[in-house]
């Protein structure tokens, strides 16, 4: 690998990091809440809203004040909200939630922020930050039981001379005019709010579907983290896909070449773990189609993706559908819907050596 090209990641091993680092945080506390039924539900309802939706307003004033420092002010909230914790602080369950979803939501576009911005074009380096994601959610949920409030601060703690480091490189990117201007994706044809809508329909159709993918086979422990490491590996090499074959390539694998191994993969855990490794290469897909979109506003195409999860997982507080051939049905008619919105808002697919 040259060196340009390692340069060009290493923002994106950073974030990996640290968003790793922040859904242990986030999942740990969501695990750990205990209360009455009510508060069981909703706290995980708000945190769900004011984790994702957000990332569309702070996305849009980052990339207007680059020098808000929004990773150390999302690090500042979350170990805030473990501290609560640790030292027992009187302070509502609804509170600390809120605190820590707003936490979550800055950290998450300044590691956009940077991972885009200092890509060169290349999606890879977001979607391995994104996916770090998927490795913390479950260890989060493990270390509950095993692991003090305390040492999650200790944790969090060591995040933050990784985001100073990784700011760097969002300062030095900056030096020059539009650094995300090498993104070419999207479909300049199309009105530039239509390809919001499309990419944003995508993500929520996707982020929807997902949670009714049959995976009867899950259960033990073991079995889930290994759902959770091929929902991380899975977003890091649709980064790498799209850059090496190309968007519409990695769509074809992402939305179609999936549906036969969730489908049938029911009772079986390889062959469901290769679905579900296909079907999340699709985050890397819309956020490289946003941000070529929006190349002068980063952020604000990162807070798009998120807003469109948000309103792909608000119907699942209120309407799961458990029986498997229905989930098939919707996951065949829903993956062929978001295949052609796709082919719709990107442009051909360039060679690649």
């Amino acid at each position: 690998m040259s060196k340009t090209n390692t340069s060009s990641a290493l923002p994106g091993v950073l974030y990996f990091y640290v968003h790793f680092v922040v859904e242990v945080l986030c999942f740990y506390f969501l695990t750990a809440i205990v209360g009455d039924s009510l508060i069981l539900w909703l706290a995980p309802f708000i945190y769900d809203i004011l984790a994702f939706v957000p990332q569309l307003l702070i996305g849009v004033i980052s990339d207007r004040f680059a020098k808000i420092p929004f990773g150390l002010i999302g690090m500042a909230l979350l170990l805030l909200g473990l501290g609560v914790m640790s030292f027992n602080i009187p302070l509502s369950t609804i509170a600390l939630t809120v605190i820590i979803a707003l936490g979550n939501a800055c950290v998450h576009v300044n590691g956009a922020e940077v991972t885009l911005r200092s890509s060169k074009g290349k999606i890879f380096p977001a979607a391995l930050f994104v996916a770090g994601g998927s490795f913390g959610v479950i260890t989060g949920k493990l270390l509950v039981g095993l692991a003090q409030p305390w040492t999650l601060v200790l944790l969090g703690v060591t995040t933050i001379p990784v985001i100073l480091f990784a700011e760097k490189y969002r300062t030095q990117s900056d030096k020059t005019k539009n650094p995300c201007k090498d993104f070419d994706h999207a479909n300049i044809k199309l009105a530039l709010w239509v390809i919001a809508l499309l990419a944003g329909l995508v993500v929520a159709i996707r982020g929807y579907v997902g949670y009714g993918i049959p995976t009867a086979w899950n259960k033990s422990t073991i079995q889930t983290i290994m759902l959770f490491v091929f929902m991380g590996v899975g977003k890091a090499l649709g980064g790498l896909f799209v850059d090496k074959i190309g968007i519409r390539k990695t769509a074809y694998i992402s939305m179609l070449a999936a549906i036969p191994f969730l489908i049938f993969g029911d009772q079986n855990m390889y062959i469901s773990l290769a679905g579900v490794m296909f079907f999340s290469m699709t985050m890397a897909i819309t956020l490289a189609i946003l941000v070529s979109a929006f190349p002068e506003n980063p952020g604000f195409a990162f807070g798009i993706t998120t807003t469109g999860l948000a309103l792909g997982s608000v119907p699942i507080n209120f309407v799961r559908i458990d029986n498997n051939l229905t989930n098939s049905i919707i996951l065949i008619i829903a993956s062929f819907l978001c295949l052609l919105i796709i082919l719709k808002i990107t442009r051909k697919d360039k060679k690649h050596a």
